[in-house]
């Protein structure tokens, strides 16, 4: 695991408070009804120059689609985070969207204990983990 700076945690904490709010308006403006964008985490690297973004996106089926959506939008949402965060950041880093899969791994994790889904009676439910 890797040791973040303070520096590197505070810029990722200011950049995950204003991207949840940017994303979330920018879907409710866009007219999607009943979908919640929440950002999960945001990793920003030692040279302060990349913040890969991890998004939790509800309902799942969603994720997909929204995420070719905030990928191709990216040099806006970039803009919006500039105007938001000038007072805070001297230069915005590049920004890298992924689908935190976490809460459905755990899901399945926790189904499988109550013994709904059981793999060792169906090992094709032991789908393997990417990698992110």
């Amino acid at each position: 695991m890797e040791d973040y700076t303070q520096r590197q945690k505070k810029i990722g904490g200011i950049l995950q408070q204003d991207l949840a709010e940017v994303l979330q308006k920018a879907a409710t403006d866009g007219g999607l009804r009943g979908v919640i964008i929440s950002v999960s985490k945001v990793n920003v690297t030692t040279d302060l120059s990349v913040a890969k973004v991890y998004l939790s996106i509800f309902p799942n089926k969603e994720a997909k689609p929204l995420l070719e959506g905030i990928r191709s939008n990216t040099p806006l949402i970039r803009h919006e985070l500039s105007q938001r965060t000038r007072h805070q950041l001297r230069r915005m880093p590049q920004l890298e969207f992924f689908i935190d899969d976490s809460l459905e791994y755990i899901d399945g994790i926790e189904r499988s204990l109550k013994g709904e889904d059981n793999p060792l009676e169906n090992p094709d439910l032991l789908g393997k983990r990417k990698k992110s």
